[in-house]
């Protein structure tokens, strides 16, 4: 037992990776569910606790990430690219359980086709996140690593996709909306959706640095 300890380990982070991209997909996939049903109180109310239960799920994956980093001689790839992909990917999960929370918390009484098509960018950057991550073992094989930074592509260019809505957004909202809680409230909407989608564009830009250190 004791030598046994002593032996190399490399821990299972890309499993580990997956199961948390699968998370992010499922907070998306109900907030996105949210959105659609937004006028359905009890609707409403069951997919703001999907949102929940898929952000806790990805937090504790988070945590057990970190703390096999502490108990691992060994690891795939380097410790701070782990640290870092782990952590930014779960700041995208956060992100999603933060939109959701400011629309209950700043009684938003309607979505707007704005917020539809931010919530529809997110969870396309949500799912291609999911599918570069898949990638992260293999990246060793050419194919698999011109396949993984063709991804991360796809997500800068629907991060760019939602900066335009998002600026559109903006000057609809400042030009057309009268009421300043309105303004106020669907302001910090816009803002958090989109920053979902730059958080998703720094989980690419990762996965790019892994790729292309270990390829």
């Amino acid at each position: 037992m004791f030598f046994g300890k002593l032996l190399p380990k490399e821990g299972n982070f890309f499993e580990l990776f997956n199961q948390h991209a699968e998370q992010i997909v499922k907070a998306s996939h109900a907030f996105s569910q949210l959105v659609a049903h937004y006028s359905d109180p009890i609707l409403r109310d069951k997919y703001n606790q999907e949102v929940d239960h898929a952000e806790r799920a990805a937090d504790r994956i988070t945590h057990e990430v970190n703390r096999l980093l502490h108990t691992t001689f060994i690891t795939p790839i380097d410790r701070e690219q782990i640290h870092s992909l782990i952590n930014t990917m779960d700041d995208v999960a956060d992100l999603i359980q933060d939109s959701a929370e400011t629309m209950a918390l700043y009684d938003v009484r309607h979505m707007t086709d704005e917020i539809s098509r931010l919530t529809d960018l997110s969870v396309k950057c949500c799912e291609r996140l999911k599918h570069a991550v898949s990638l992260l073992k293999d990246v060793n094989d050419p194919k698999t690593a011109e396949a993984a930074v063709k991804t991360c592509e796809e997500i800068d260019r629907l991060e760019s996709d939602a900066d335009r809505v998002m600026r559109s957004a903006m000057s609809k909202l400042f030009r057309e909306e009268p009421e300043v809680r309105e303004v106020i409230k669907l302001k910090a909407i816009y803002e958090l959706l989109e920053t979902i989608t730059d958080k998703c564009e720094d989980v690419a830009n990762l996965i790019e640095g892994i790729v292309l250190e270990n390829s």
